[in-house]
């Protein structure tokens, strides 16, 4: 079997990845049967003898001339756009790589969020432009060309930036599709890639919908630390293309949230039309984080505790280290102890051994209730 011959345009760059759907037989009518591909290497070899040296772009047909004659595989990505197919050229297959985040955000959308704008506690400024985001799922419509599409939350981990999303879409009648950015880095060449635009993709059919990429600097790292960040070059692109595209992709929104806004990639960053900050809970909000959630405990706690006393304490906690460093762990050395309520002691015990990790975290001396 000998690679067709076809004079190469010297003009032209080498397709560096192309992926394929099938297509089955659109010259002939009836007929629904397509391959079965069991080994994508052999696969990859196979169609490559045939189309070397062919110039391909997004859309385009490639018929198999051999096994399955008449049979087609639609280019869906062509990394460069009309390109030069050559040895060098990954070719892939779209079903090969779309089960597993296919299968992340159906089980995303399975969902539902019964969190409120009032549950999270402060980020007063935060849930102040957030409205008009839920203004937007309720009635995209309303805003034409002037929608919000791409935003950043921006604050320290814990603050409640995910959380607010979650009440953006369980107040309107929006759908939200929430990843981690990690998974999004594929296996192999072409998949992260892939996986931004079915992203966009699935949201667009279930408009109104949100997008919410958490931990973005894990692709959009500044090129200054491309040591730290891997060649994951192809998703910033296809993010970009993306995010520059969306106003044509009614009803869809971006919302994307990190620890560390400073080294994100410039090229994302500009992109984001606002950045929200969100910040750590100052005293009367750490007071109202202690209120309510130990009102959920499953024993009652001492009404001796002086919350006030303890809630300055706890200056530069997140409303997260709040609850899972110090309360949570009060109320299970209480229940340890077989004790009725929770104590002062077992929140006072709880907070000084949080204190070895915040002391590292805010680069702070450690407080301690004993001194």
């Amino acid at each position: 079997m000998q690679p067709i011959d076809i004079k190469k345009d010297e003009t032209k760059m080498n397709t560096k990845y192309l992926m394929l759907k099938n297509a089955g037989f659109p010259m002939i009518t009836g007929c629904e049967e397509k391959p079965i591909i069991k080994n994508k290497e052999l696969f990859e070899k196979y169609v490559k003898e045939q189309w070397i040296g062919m110039c391909v772009k997004k859309g385009d047909y490639l018929f198999d001339k051999y096994i399955s004659p008449g049979f087609a595989f639609k280019a869906v990505i062509v990394e460069p756009e009309n390109s030069i197919i050559d040895e060098s050229t990954v070719i892939l297959l779209e079903e090969e790589i779309v089960d597993e985040i296919d299968e992340e955000i159906e089980e995303d959308f399975k969902k539902e969020y019964r969190i409120k704008f009032s549950d999270v506690i402060g980020q007063k400024s935060a849930k102040s432009k957030c409205s008009v985001i839920k203004m937007f799922l309720q009635d995209p419509d309303k805003f034409g060309d002037w929608a919000p599409k791409n935003i950043l939350f921006y604050g320290p981990s814990g603050t409640g930036k995910t959380m607010l999303a979650k009440a953006l879409v369980s107040e309107t009648n929006a759908e939200m599709v929430c990843i981690n950015a990690t998974s999004l880095i594929g296996g192999f060449v072409g998949e992260g890639s892939s996986n931004i635009h079915r992203l966009y993709d699935y949201a667009e059919k279930n408009a109104p919908c949100i997008i919410f990429i958490d931990e973005i600097d894990a692709i959009a790292l500044d090129r200054r630390y491309q040591e730290l960040r891997g060649d994951v070059s192809e998703i910033v692109n296809a993010l970009i293309t993306e995010m520059d595209g969306i106003k044509d992709r009614r009803g869809v929104c971006l919302i994307a949230a990190t620890n560390l806004p400073n080294v994100l990639d410039n090229a994302i960053k500009n992109r984001f039309e606002e950045e929200i900050e969100f910040t750590l809970p100052n005293f009367s909000d750490r007071l109202e984080i202690l209120k309510r959630y130990m009102k959920t405990y499953p024993i009652p706690f001492s009404d001796k505790i002086n919350l006030k006393k303890f809630a300055r304490y706890l200056e530069g906690y997140s409303g997260r280290d709040i609850v899972e460093k110090v309360l949570k762990v009060a109320l299970h050395r209480a229940l340890i102890n077989d004790e009725k309520e929770v104590k002062e002691e077992h929140l006072i015990s709880a907070f000084n051994d949080s204190e070895i990790i915040m002391k590292k975290k805010r680069n702070l001396p450690a407080n301690n209730l004993y001194r």
